[in-house]
């Protein structure tokens, strides 16, 4: 009998990575560095413990973060048993979470056909809490709202210890939100419906209160893989303890240098700390890189080495030499999206090496930079797709075909009933909905089954209610199908039942694209046909419906799921959006000081190390090729802001750099709008002349805002008398410098109220 790929796979690792693959019982970090093949140890690790250790596929846990790394995981370790690894969960912590409360709602008060609110349903919630609360939602920004609870909830505050926590607090904001908080979640609950964050808390309170599901759990899951295990947050790190704790196999794979989503609550002490939480734990670092030039290597490592807070370690390759970083010099955001154009098309043109559109990635920090870029692309014809901008799911149409399948599977949930009651148009006017929701009240009713019986209702208009009873109806005979039609047929005949394309074509040309969305929902849904099964475990594929397994899988789709790797066009997106992608050529855009790092970072360090992370990332993700863009001016909020080089790029070694300026700038000489140089500019030879960017500027002609110190100068106070310069941040208004005077010490001042003199006295 033939042995199994995995056999073969095994002798393809390198050292570290034998050793982190042939770890067998015991906790385990492996630290893995960019582009080391961390998922290539995680898939060879689990066929391992499948084919040398015989641990049954079901006995296996494997967390990811992305939808599209569990697909991938699970066919490569298919790949490598040579066959499918049935029972085996793997998926993203949201997925795994929604698949145990699919199981046990019970035990906490929902039933099973729950909804998964998405961000803008859970938004919607928030405003109609506020509104019921008598709290305007002018004053407090329902986005902010939010924000805090769900920071509450990744951190296992509920809503009765937030608000006895807040409710007599000095901070009014957060004594608003204890009231909006416990509200919330009754919202939730009445309709059925747990929002994202529920499906981190609710699994934890699962394991951690009833008994007998953590011991089922504890049990079944003899181990336990983790990737990006750098960005889990409080929630996230509770669950695996839970799981874990019994049989201590616990192996998480990460990089402390890639966190990056402190904002949302990841905790970078997760990792660091993990030897202190788990005693006895192996640590395996892969620092060996299978991406990069040794260029953009040595780049990435003197940048990241300025971090504090890090495990340490020092990527290399076998991959010697590269062809050195490009920084360009652009006048504006427009000059510098037609300068990243010109050299892609540049490129595409000359060959070989970079021959795809899809060769080529774009980042920035902000999707605000998308803008200027796009332009450049649709006037230059070069195709491009966006992550991470208007989201499919989001799109109109979408949502309300989606609000339709949400009713027919939870008829508690009013956000859908509000999308759809009335579209396409059936007579019901806002009075009707109106009245149909205070006799709902009234009666103790839900508003599907209010409208059933609306005809018999005090206060709802004839017409209206007999509108409204024949949607009910309409609703009920879909739901009765919903149980034994497949998703895919259900989907297209209802869409043809609402006459819907109709409806959408008298939208005129935009109707048309709507219509094709609609489309590519119906053909998603046809494919979800084939795929379910091989998923679920034999006592799963009845208990739940496949229409709430679809409403759940289209409810945690992320945007780097949807990004279309076979797609021959340019990749423009996030930082952030960027993170376990690579491309052959990237762009990193956007690099001023005050936007790339931003200019709250220089408030607290930790965010400021986050930041330096997030560059590190993006130069990280390119294999071959690497350019390094900033501008002199951005237009930003409406308002252009004037700024100097980041100083994450000045950490870059200046052998690894051709800097030169832009077509526009170097074609133009000086000019009136732009600011002088200090010093004579210099010429490199090696590189054909090109020109070494001098990062200071003379600003005096931008406007009397913007900076005029450098770092190292002396200069005046006229309270705490005469310093050194040794930092400038951010640019035009909110352009501040830390001064070491010689009386007082450091202080952080904002330049348009220091009134600094230059000090020639020495």
């Amino acid at each position: 009998m033939p042995q199994p790929p995995v056999s073969d796979a095994l002798d393809s690792l390198n050292p570290e990575q034998r050793l982190a693959v042939e770890h067998f019982e015991g906790p385990a970090l492996v630290l893995a560095g960019a582009g080391s093949g961390k998922t290539r140890v995680l898939t060879t690790r689990v066929a391992h413990l499948v084919h040398h250790h015989g641990v049954p596929p079901d006995r296996i846990l494997a967390v990811t973060f992305t939808n599209k790394a569990a697909g991938e995981m699970r066919e490569r370790i298919g790949r490598l048993l040579g066959g499918e690894p049935r029972g085996m969960w793997v998926g993203t912590f949201h997925a795994l979470g929604a698949r145990m409360l699919r199981r046990h709602a019970p035990l906490l008060g929902w039933d099973r056909a729950f909804t998964i609110f998405d961000a803008e349903q859970s938004l919607r919630q928030v405003k109609r809490t506020l509104e019921s609360l008598d709290v305007d939602p002018k004053r407090y920004n329902p986005k902010a709202v939010r924000a805090m609870m769900s920071g509450a909830k990744n951190q296992l505050v509920s809503p009765a210890r937030f608000r006895e926590d807040h409710e007599e607090g000095f901070d009014l904001f957060a004594r608003t939100v204890a009231r909006v908080y416990p509200a919330y979640q009754a919202a939730l609950k009445e309709q059925n419906a747990f929002d994202f964050d529920d499906l981190l808390v609710k699994p934890v309170e699962l394991l951690q209160n009833h008994t007998e599901v953590g011991d089922q759990y504890r049990n079944r899951f003899a181990f336990v893989l983790v990737d990006e295990y750098q960005d889990t947050n409080h929630a996230q790190f509770r669950f695996l303890q839970l799981v874990a704790e019994g049989h201590g196999n616990l192996m998480v794979v990460g990089d402390d240098d890639q966190s990056i989503y402190g904002w949302r609550g990841a905790d970078l002490r997760n990792i660091l700390d993990f030897e202190s939480t788990w005693p006895g734990a192996t640590v395996v670092r892969l620092e060996q890189n299978y991406r990069s030039t040794a260029v953009i290597l040595e780049a990435a490592n003197e940048v990241i080495a300025q971090n504090v807070q890090r495990k340490g370690k020092t990527l290399r390759t076998d991959r010697v030499g590269g062809e050195r970083i490009t920084r360009v010099e652009c006048f504006d955001e427009n000059d510098e999206a037609a300068v990243v154009v010109d050299e892609i098309a540049k490129r595409y043109e000359e060959g070989p090496a970079l021959h795809n559109y899809r060769d080529f990635a774009i980042l920035y920090r902000t999707n605000a930079q998308s803008r200027a870029l796009e332009d450049a692309f649709r006037r230059k014809g070069v195709p491009y797709q966006i992550v991470g901008g208007v989201r499919f799911y989001e799109r109109r149409e979408i949502q309300d075909v989606m609000g339709y399948l949400r009713l027919l599977s939870n008829p508690l949930d009013e956000d859908a009933f509000h999308r759809v009651v009335n579209y396409p148009r059936r007579g019901i006017g806002g009075t009707s909905v109106k009245r149909l929701q205070e006799a709902a009240s009234a009666e103790g009713l839900g508003l599907l089954e209010a409208a059933a019986r609306a005809t018999s209702l005090d206060g709802v208009p004839t017409g209206g209610a007999r509108a409204l009873e024949a949607f009910a109806r309409l609703v009920s005979t879909w739901s009765a199908r919903a149980a034994t039609v497949r998703v895919g047929p259900l989907l297209e005949e209802l869409v043809e039942e609402l006459d819907l394309y109709r409806h959408l074509e008298d939208e005129g040309p935009e109707g048309e694209d709507r219509i094709d969305n609609v489309r590519e929902l119906i053909a998603g849904a046809l494919d979800f046909d084939a795929e379910l099964l091989d998923e679920l475990d034999p006592d799963e594929i009845d208990a739940f419906s496949e229409l709430d397994l679809f409403l759940q899988r289209v409810a945690l789709v992320a945007d780097v799921d949807r990004l279309d790797a076979d797609a021959d066009t340019v990749t423009l997106m996030t930082l952030h959006n960027a993170k376990g992608l690579e491309f052959p050529m990237v762009f990193i855009t956007g690099l001023e000081d005050g936007l790339f790092p931003l200019s709250r970072a220089y408030d607290e360090p930790a965010e400021m190390e986050e930041e330096r992370r997030l560059f590190y990332v993006g130069i990280t993700r390119a294999r071959d090729v690497l350019q390094l863009c900033h501008a002199r001016q951005r237009r930003r909020a409406g308002e252009f802001m004037y700024g100097r080089l980041s100083p994450f790029v000045e950490a870059v070694p200046e052998d690894l750099l051709l800097s030169r300026l832009s077509r526009r700038l170097d074609s133009s000489g000086h000019r009136s709008s732009t600011p002088h140089r200090r010093r004579r500019p210099r010429f490199d030879a090696d590189d054909g002349g090109g020109y070494v960017s001098d990062d200071t500027f003379d600003t005096s002609s931008y406007n009397q805002d913007s900076p005029r110190y450098v770092k190292g100068e002396r200069v005046l106070h006229d309270t705490f008398g005469s310093g050194t310069v040794k930092e400038v941040t951010g640019f035009g208004k909110d352009t501040k410098v830390t001064v070491d005077f010689d009386d007082v010490g450091r202080k952080r001042l904002l330049v348009r109220y220091a009134n600094l003199e230059k000090d020639w006295t020495l």
